[in-house]
């Protein structure tokens, strides 16, 4: 008999005004901004019938005021694990994605055709980072066998679940969105992740504070 799967709820933080400037964040720790906060208690109220067993973050600040709004409405802790961090993009982080083409041009292109061996300098590569991610994810599925977890993390994160669960090949162009404290949802079994449900937003309909963005990770 097959071992139950563990539905995961897997949420990108809110927004930061690094998202707006389309500047590279990796592993600073910036918060989120009026928008992100607002955005962190749509993303509350819009999974207030779920019933949790637990919520997970990445231990960086703009996850965890995003997980902290969904923990409080579903009554539990937050449970911070470092391996829900975004990737570690060394020297390109804090600048924008000009500034990266311009000082770093042949290190843009690696990573703009999505060479799964290429990490910037200080950085992770790309397999080395989706490796950690999905395992981690992977992890956090296995101590919930059967229940019902939410995974607070970040862009890059969300875009590694998706091709672990599509079987999408890491070198693929991104056509799936990863936005801002939108609802994705996944099974994960002893078999990996399976895609049930992706970029649902619709609790963002309506004014929000602020501008909207998604660009950088």
């Amino acid at each position: 008999m097959s071992e139950p799967a563990t539905r995961v709820i897997a949420i990108r933080h809110g927004e930061t005004d690094w998202n707006v400037a389309a500047r590279i964040q990796g592993q600073i720790d910036i918060g989120l901004n009026e928008a992100g906060r607002w955005q962190a208690q749509r993303l509350a109220g819009a999974l207030a019938g779920e019933a949790l067993d637990a919520v997970y973050s990445s231990d960086l600040a703009r996850a965890q005021a995003t997980a902290q709004a969904l923990a409080d409405q579903a009554g539990l802790a937050v449970r911070n694990d470092s391996g829900l961090r975004e990737r570690a993009f060394g020297v390109f982080e804090g600048l924008t994605f000009a500034e990266i083409e311009l000082r770093f041009p042949a290190a843009a292109l690696r990573w703009r055709q999505r060479d799964a061996s290429f990490g910037p300098e200080g950085g992770e590569t790309l397999a080395a980072f989706y490796q950690r991610a999905v395992a981690s994810v992977a992890a956090l599925a296995e101590r919930h066998r059967g229940q019902h977890i939410a995974v607070v993390t970040h862009g890059g994160v969300l875009d590694a679940l998706y091709r672990a669960a599509t079987r999408a090949a890491l070198d693929a162009p991104r056509t799936w969105k990863v936005g801002n404290a939108s609802i994705n949802r996944l099974l994960a079994s002893q078999a990996g992740l399976v895609l049930v449900g992706w970029a649902d937003n619709a609790h963002l309909d309506g004014p929000a504070p602020g501008v909207v963005g998604e660009l950088a990770e």
